[in-house]
Parts: structure tokens; C-alpha cells; sequence
């Protein structure tokens, strides 16, 4: 036993086979060792252990051995039962996984998952006594769920490995500064990575779009800001106004009966059906003091301010030093105090704040709607379209901002919704009165009322060389769904190497579903959030007898659901174009932020959600995305793509013509050389020019 042992070992090791996995992998692990790769299983702490003297060592070699062994080329049972493959034989199959009930876990989780996987696997098989073997060789390959947890000596040493460093340009809500080294997830982010996985890395990275193609981000990635930057704090209360403003015109054109004002009577209840007082609640504007709701000078001042914001839009406003007129033409606090009113009597009116099936289908009256009605005159109706038609050839995200002027707030450096209230903020009410309870031990939070995100702001003021701690995006409020239930879209792709930039899309991914059925009457995270750790939490709700328990669907089952409604070139002609151009503009904006390592590669996971129009919107994108699967798509799924990954990156490298599985190569960028040289000095003259 322990001379077949040495053999393998010493083939590996002139092969250069020598391997290592950090988390719980076990497809990569039997796909590597069926290759003929021989793991260096690394300590929990990532350090390297210290050396045996050689007595010592030969002596646990002994022990190790002793325990007899197989045939030399056979499969050797493990305790589960299963075959496993001998040196040098094909690729096993990939249905045996042990199955996980939760679909991402925390940290510590992961490693929970390690040690039972470590235990179930060959404990007293070869592989053990091999990588007993090689615990003093460097790996040639490394994949590991965080590379803080590696060995920083050993870890320059290595390579292959399945990590770049520096991702929170692309990967995190947070910029590098101020972030400290510490764990990660399987499907979350790395701390201490550059910008761009998660909303304030791409928040920012994106910015920079226009250097590298004439794309507007806004028209993919829903716009979104950094609450701890003072500047893009004004410009948020800024936007947030303006969207009120147009989406006033909305409702009034949506509830417009030429009716008289003042017929609505209010709810008999304080409650709003679906909605939770809060002990820190604030109170509801008194309808004493006010005018009514339904008056037309509110529509007046919308219009008045939809006006100037488009004079603004054409740069109509270029030569002014006074402040923006959608600053000052109105008084906003009066205004917005207002506008909620009348979102909120809409909602009571409705009952409902669906779209009815994706198809953008008006809701279904309810006892009160008679008492709602908003008196135009037919010039500011027809004001109201010529307007709104206007601000949607400047605005590209008009068409799925809705009429509620929702927003989602996410903390930073977290992932799948940590940090949430137990679902608390399911509970709130758009408009309705006081403060989410979520708000007392924040997560993600779905807010309505501008007094909602500044309170939350306030507990990020910190100086500027500290991270933010919320980012605030415009909420989708128009999202394509499936029997009535939200749903999103994880979309993986490979980065090969950054310089020059190398991507590969892959064809197949997933859908997850919402636990309720679609509503803005009720911002509850089963409704709202796809993620599977808070779905997890609903795992008796059932939102339609057609969605799968498991609240997962493949790809291919989207098609066919596609073609059912008639719509079956959506897939290829619109969303998965709009899918590509999303990542790769991405990764055009975070690469040279991104700490670039030759021989190195990772595997990301991007979270989409789909318009009514079938446009895809970037939501988010992992790093180190989750392959425990929740389901028998993802069982099926997740190991398909670790299995297409090492045939990318492994045996590609000497069979340039092997299959690479469903990967597609999505861009390769050609190398450019520099023309500077070392020590060359550039400089910029000019003079001033007089003003006449």
C-alpha cells in the first residue's frame, strides 16, 4: 500500500498534480484526483504545518500504511458505498453529492461542511496516505472559497488558483479602503477584495463606462448610490424627489374618472392589511391641515417639475448658477407628504400592488376604489402624456420604475439579505405609516418615504476613509414574473485572465423563485427577495401549484414556459445578448482594479432580473458563487459547471480541442503593447486665455 502510494505520489509530483481545496468541494475533488491529481490537504488555519523529523515521519508513514489497502488500480469502497476512480481513469459520474438543506451557509458553515465531507470521503483510502505524502510540496492548483484563509508565504507559490484578489470594484458593496481580511461564503463575497461584485463597487465602477464603450450603464444596471458619499447622497434625495414628481403623473393618469374631488372616505382601520406598526414609528401626515389628496394643484406642481427636469435633460439649464430648479420650484417636504398620501389611498383602493402577471395588468378593484378618483382637466392629461412620453426618450429606466417610487437599501460588504430583522421589513406597508421594524436591526429593506433611507444614512456618517455602510437602487417595479411570482436569474461566466481580458459565458443557469405571490401592497422578502437563504425561510409557502417546491427552474424550463406565451425568441434575442453586454461592460469598468495574476482564474455568479420587456437588469455579481445545491437542477447544474471549469482551465492547456462543456468564449481581448518606455517625461503646456 504504501509503495503504490509513493508511485502515485511521484508521478504527481513530476506532473506537477499536486492539488489542495479549501471548502467544501467534493466534485472538484473527485474530478482532480480521477485526473491523477494527488491533494495536499491544507489545516484549517491555512498555515503549513511543521516539519517531522524523519524518523518520526517515517514511523506515521508505517502507521498509515498498515492498515492494508487495495489492489493497485482497483476501485476502493468509501464508507458511503461509492466506487472510487483509480489513477488515470476517466471522469466519474457526478450525481453522487451529498445533499445540503441550506443552499449558501455562513463562514463557519463552510467549514462545518468541509469536515463532514472530509469524514465521509476516503478516511481510510489511499488518497489519505498520498496526501500525507505531499503535505511539504507546494500545490500546483488551489481552489478555495477565500484566499484570506491561505497561507500568504505559500500562496505566490501556487499556480493555479481559482481566486483573483482585489474584486470589490466587481464583487462588493464596498470600496478596498477601510476593509479588513476575513471570511467569506459560498455564494457571498470576500472581504478585502476591489470593486465590483456586489452594489457600491459596481455602483462605482460603472461610472467610469463611457472611457471604455458609448453604453449607458442605466440602461442595465438600476441606478443606485452610496448613502456615506455626501454627493451622492443630495443627488439621491435629488432623484428620489424627481421620481416622485413622475410617479404622481402615473397615478393620475391610472386613476383619472373626471370625478369631483372629495368623494374618498378613508380606511376604516388604522391597520393597512399586510402592514406591522413599528415601536419606532413616525407619525402619518394629519389629514387635517392638508388639502385633499386628490386635488389637481398637486398634479400642477408635478407637471411644473417634470418640466424643468427636462429643460435639464437638454442641457437647457448649462450657463445657470443658480441651484437646479427641481431643487427649488416647489416645497418638497409639503410635496412628497402629500404624494404619499395619495400612493397610499391608490393601494387601499386597489387592494393590490401587483402587476397581475407580468403582464403590467391592472389590479383587481376592492370595496374602496369608488372613492378614489383623481379629477384632471383634459389639458393636464394629455400634459401628463406628452410628458412622461418626452422623460422616457431621456430616462432609460422610466419604463420600470412603476408608480410607487420604491427603493431597496442593502447594507454593505454582506450577502443573500444578512443582516435582516427575520423578515421584519415584510411587513411594511408602502407609504403607510412609520418606520419598517427592520430598520431597528437593518438587512435588506424595500422603503417608500425619503425620512426611511436618510434615517439609515445617518448611522454611516463616518469619515471619508471609512467604508459606506448602505447603498440605496432603484427597486424594479415592473419585473417580468412567472405565475405571478418574482423571480431572478444566476448567470455564471469564467474569467480566464484580466490582461488582456478573457470571458467565457455559460449557457446554462438557473432561475429562483419568490415564496409569495408578486405584490407592492406588501414589501415582505418572500415576495421581493429570490435569494435561497431567504427563501429557505418560507419553505411552506407556495405561491402557485405550477412553481416547483424547490422554487427553482433551468433555463431550458424558462424557454418552454417562453414558448408557451408565444415569446420563445425572448431567451436568445433579447435577454441573453442583454446578459452578455451587462458582464462584459462590467468587467471592462473593474479590471484595472483588479489584482490581475497570470495562470490564475475564477468562476463568477450574476444575479439578473427580467423587465416586462424582457430587458435583463444586473442586479449582482459573486464571487465564489455557491455550488451546494439546493435542488435537483442546481444538484445537476453546479456540478456540471465545476466539471466544465477544469476542463477550461486544466485540459484545455494541453488539448486545445477537448470540450469545454456549455462555456462559450464571450470576448477576448487583443493585447495591446505600450508605446511608453521607462523614463520618458510628459507634459501638458498651455497659456490662459482673456476673456473679452
Amino acid at each position: 500500500r504504501l509503495r503504490r502510494a509513493r508511485l502515485r505520489v511521484e508521478k504527481a509530483i513530476k506532473e506537477k498534480k499536486i492539488f489542495a481545496v479549501q471548502g467544501p468541494y467534493p466534485v472538484i475533488r473527485r474530478l482532480l484526483r480521477a485526473r491523477g491529481w494527488v491533494e495536499r490537504r491544507l489545516p484549517r488555519n491555512g498555515r503549513q504545518p511543521k516539519q517531522q523529523p524523519g524518523e518520526q515521519r517515517e514511523q506515521q508513514l508505517q502507521e498509515r500504511a498498515s492498515g492494508g489497502g487495495d489492489e493497485q488500480g482497483a476501485a476502493a469502497p468509501s464508507p458511503r458505498g461509492e466506487a472510487q476512480p483509480a489513477s488515470g481513469t476517466a471522469e466519474p459520474p457526478l450525481q453522487p453529492w451529498p445533499r445540503h438543506k441550506d443552499n449558501e451557509g455562513e463562514g463557519e458553515d463552510e467549514d462545518k461542511k468541509e469536515d463532514k465531507e472530509r469524514c465521509s470521503e476516503d478516511s481510510d483510502d489511499i488518497h489519505d496516505l498520498m496526501s500525507f505524502l505531499v503535505q511539504d510540496q507546494v500545490p500546483n492548483f488551489l481552489w478555495t472559497i477565500r484566499l484570506s484563509s491561505i497561507d500568504q508565504e505559500l500562496l505566490p507559490r501556487i499556480e493555479v488558483v481559482n481566486r483573483y484578489p482585489r474584486l470589490s470594484a466587481l464583487c462588493t458593496k464596498v470600496g478596498a479602503e477601510g476593509l479588513r481580511e476575513g471570511g467569506t461564503r459560498g455564494g457571498g463575497v470576500q472581504k478585502g477584495m476591489t470593486s465590483f461584485s456586489k452594489q457600491e463597487g459596481l455602483c462605482q465602477s460603472l461610472q467610469n463606462l463611457l472611457w471604455f464603450e458609448q453604453v449607458d450603464f442605466n440602461t442595465f444596471f438600476p441606478r443606485c448610490y452610496r448613502l456615506g458619499i455626501m454627493d451622492e447622497q443630495e443627488a439621491f434625495i435629488e432623484d428620489f424627489r424627481l421620481t416622485a414628481a413622475r410617479s404622481l403623473l402615473r397615478l393620475a393618469l391610472q386613476k383619472v374618472r373626471d370625478r369631483p374631488v372629495g368623494t374618498e372616505q378613508p380606511p376604516e382601520s388604522e391597520e393597512v392589511p399586510g402592514w406591522r406598526r413599528s415601536h419606532a414609528s413616525l407619525p402619518m401626515p394629519s389629514t387635517a391641515g392638508l388639502r385633499s389628496p386628490l386635488c389637481p394643484e398637486l398634479v400642477e406642481e408635478a407637471l411644473e417639475v417634470c418640466e424643468q427636469h427636462l429643460g435639464v435633460l437638454g442641457h437647457q439649464d448649462i450657463d445657470r448658477n443658480t441651484p437646479s430648479p427641481c431643487r427649488t420650484c416647489i416645497d418638497w417636504d409639503r410635496f412628497l407628504q402629500e404624494y404619499y398620501r395619495v400612493a397610499q389611498w391608490v393601494l387601499v383602493g386597489t387592494g393590490a400592488g401587483g402587476n397581475g402577471g407580468g403582464a403590467g395588468a391592472e389590479p383587481p378593484a376592492s370595496p374602496h376604489s369608488e372613492g378614489i378618483r383623481l379629477a384632471l382637466s383634459r389639458e393636464q392629461r394629455e400634459r401628463c402624456q406628452d410628458l412622461l412620453q418626452r422623460l422616457e426618450e431621456k430616462l432609460p429606466q422610466l419604463g420600470m420604475e412603476g408608480s410607487l417610487n420604491i427603493w431597496i437599501l442593502k447594507p454593505s460588504a454582506k450577502s443573500r439579505g444578512r443582516g435582516k430583522a427575520g423578515g421584519s421589513a415584510g411587513h411594511t406597508h408602502p407609504h403607510g405609516e412609520g418606520v419598517p421594524p427592520s430598520l431597528c436591526c437593518p438587512g435588506i429593506v424595500c422603503a417608500t418615504r425619503l425620512e426611511e433611507v436618510l434615517e439609515l444614512s445617518q448611522s454611516c456618517a463616518a469619515p471619508p476613509a471609512r467604508v459606506c455602510e448602505w447603498v440605496v437602487q432603484k427597486y424594479v417595479e415592473r419585473p417580468l414574473t412567472i405565475f405571478n411570482t418574482k423571480f431572478d436569474i444566476r448567470q455564471w461566466f469564467l474569467v480566464t485572465d484580466w490582461k488582456p481580458l478573457t470571458v467565457w459565458f455559460y449557457r446554462d443557469c438557473y432561475l429562483r423563485f419568490c415564496s409569495r405571490p408578486f405584490s407592492l401592497c406588501h414589501l415582505e422578502p418572500a415576495r421581493h427577495l429570490c435569494n435561497v437563504s431567504i427563501q429557505k425561510r418560507y419553505k411552506t409557502s407556495q405561491p402557485d401549484p405550477r412553481v416547483p417546491p424547490d422554487k427553482i427552474w433551468s433555463n431550458k424550463q424558462f424557454q418552454a414556459h417562453l414558448a408557451r406565451l408565444g415569446r420563445a425568441n425572448a431567451w436568445q434575442r433579447v435577454m441573453v445578448p442583454g446578459m452578455k453586454a451587462a458582464i462584459l461592460n462590467a468587467l471592462r469598468c473593474a479590471r484595472d482594479q483588479v489584482g490581475s495574476r497570470k495562470g490564475s482564474f475564477e468562476l463568477f455568479g450574476a444575479d439578473f432580473l427580467i423587465g416586462e420587456d424582457f430587458q435583463p437588469w444586473l442586479l449582482e455579481i459573486n464571487s465564489c458563487p455557491t455550488m451546494s445545491p439546493s435542488s435537483a437542477v442546481t444538484r445537476r447544474l453546479c456540478a456540471n459547471v465545476q466539471r466544465d471549469t477544469l476542463r477550461l482551465v486544466l485540459d484545455r492547456k494541453d488539448d486545445p480541442g477537448c470540450s469545454i462543456g456549455a462555456f462559450e468564449l464571450l470576448y477576448k481581448e487583443a493585447p495591446v503593447s505600450s508605446c511608453l518606455t521607462a523614463g520618458q517625461r510628459l507634459m501638458v503646456r498651455g497659456c490662459s486665455l482673456k476673456m473679452s
